[in-house]
């Protein structure tokens, strides 16, 4: 895939015929709300075998040629190099697509273990329809090497809805979390109707992790998660409901979310979790916690000062990174997950959590604030196909922060009101998959499902492979 960015005065049509696509095409896998509206500053996904490198401190033309498999002169050509030893830090290089002709008696098995990719990457790049009849001298385009990890989706909303959303998406996810069971203070949880949404996720060869949590929006929680872990009896009775409802109900993990807990609790909690790991792991069942997003293990503040890094990382099978919410509903405008903070949280993470057991968190809603910014004015939250309308809508220009690796823009409503919305688009879905693979994580946990991105699906898929159990 290739991501085009709309100049002043450019057409679909002619971006297609420069990469030799299609109209239908472009429009289709980016679902424009309108083909012949575009906004300046508007990503595109472009549906073509070659892909996008950004060059790298200390990096050579030719280790680039070695990372894809694809000859030098053929990057050599697609990009006019004059000179190529001659590359600066952050140039985007085309990596034209890697071909392979059919010869006489070779199979795609064959093929695929020659390039480093599967036989159904190969048949779904070339819409094969059947993979036991490919001819000689076939031309087929080869996919580009991609990491295998683990994706997990949150849900918010339950029912029919959840079961709907899950099953949109489910071929991108490892993992499905309803969010949330909410503890009691007796040790007991609220109920939530999951069951459609596990039932979805089942069929989708998705894994349910059931997901425990002490806060609402109503209530921080700190009150209730200092009851429960100042006592070894309510703690065993909770988990003993948890293993109930994980019995009764097919989940296979348990995401632990406790937020807002007081620094003198934190041993506890990490006692709590170790007596859970001991608890489930006998059982088959697996344990992984939510993690607010730290750049030390000395930073203060109620969200922060509990979450154990080490310990978390020493005693469950995996965390989730709580990467976004910088851009707060009641906060000022910025963006909801700057790459740039969201690196500063993974240097720290890796230096006390092995990466194998590090999930990325990423964010799928848009957000628009009232100018000026008044403390504590709600900003409204939508999706990314919205933030692309009201932009079409209003005649603005598409900006990108390239320190947080965010666009944005501003418009003027019919009121007169300025406006300033932040949203992801394909530019900065693949930086955040480019530090996925930098830093060589277990995956991304997105937060939450419900908000119509076709682009990141799309990007992710491109980039990875999503492991399946």
């Amino acid at each position: 895939m290739m991501i085009h960015v709309v100049a002043r005065g450019e057409t679909l049509n002619e971006i297609a015929r420069r990469y030799r696509s299609t109209i239908s095409q472009i429009a289709s896998v980016n679902e424009l709300p309108d083909p012949n509206r575009l906004v300046v500053g508007q990503a595109l996904v472009i549906p073509v075998g070659a892909i996008q490198h950004i060059v790298r401190r200390g990096e050579t033309l030719w280790q680039i040629a070695q990372r894809y498999l694809v000859p030098l002169d053929a990057i050599v050509r697609a990009n006019q190099l004059a000179d190529p030893s001659v590359i600066q830090v952050g140039d985007v290089l085309v990596i034209p697509a890697r071909v392979h002709t059919v010869q006489t008696g070779e199979t795609l098995w064959q093929i695929a273990q020659r390039y480093g990719t599967t036989v159904q990457q190969i048949v779904t790049q070339n819409q094969i329809e059947d993979p036991n009849l490919i001819t000689a001298g076939t031309v087929l385009t080869i996919p580009f090497p991609k990491p295998v990890i683990d994706v997990n989706a949150y849900i918010i909303n339950m029912g029919e809805t959840g079961a709907r959303e899950v099953r949109e998406v489910g071929e991108h996810l490892t993992y499905m979390c309803p969010f949330a069971y909410i503890m009691k203070a007796d040790g007991g949880l609220e109920p939530i109707n999951d069951v459609p949404a596990i039932q979805a996720a089942v069929e989708e060869r998705v894994v349910p992790m059931m997901c425990v949590t002490n806060f609402t929006f109503r209530d921080p929680g700190t009150t209730l998660a200092h009851t429960i872990l100042s006592s070894t009896e309510l703690q065993d009775r909770l988990l003993t409901n948890i293993i109930q409802i994980m019995n009764d109900k097919g989940y296979r993990l348990l995401n632990i979310d406790f937020e807002n807990v007081r620094q003198t609790d934190r041993e506890s909690y990490n006692q709590f979790l170790q007596k859970a790991v001991n608890r489930l792991h006998p059982l088959g069942y697996f344990v992984s916690t939510a993690l607010a997003p730290k750049t030390s293990g000395t930073q203060k503040g109620l969200l922060y000062e509990a979450h154990d890094y080490p310990a978390h990382g020493r005693i469950v099978d995996f965390v989730i990174l709580m990467t976004y919410e910088w851009g707060y509903r009641l906060g000022p405008p910025m963006a909801i997950s700057p790459l740039n903070e969201i690196r500063r949280v993974i240097d720290y993470a890796v230096t006390v959590i092995p990466r194998n057991k590090i999930m990325m968190g990423f964010q799928l809603y848009a957000r628009d604030w009232l100018l000026p910014h008044v403390q504590g004015q709600e900003a409204e939250t939508f999706d990314m196909q919205e933030a692309i309308r009201r932009a079409v809508a209003h005649g603005a220009s598409i900006q990108y922060d390239e320190r947080a690796q965010s666009p944005f823009f501003r418009y003027t409503d019919q009121q007169g009101r300025r406006h300033e919305v932040w949203f992801e688009d394909a530019r900065s879905a693949q930086a955040k998959f480019n530090l996925v693979k930098e830093y060589g994580l277990r995956g991304i946990s997105y937060w939450v499902l419900g908000y119509p991105f076709p682009q990141n699906w799309l990007l992710l898929e491109d980039n990875f492979i999503v492991r399946k159990t």
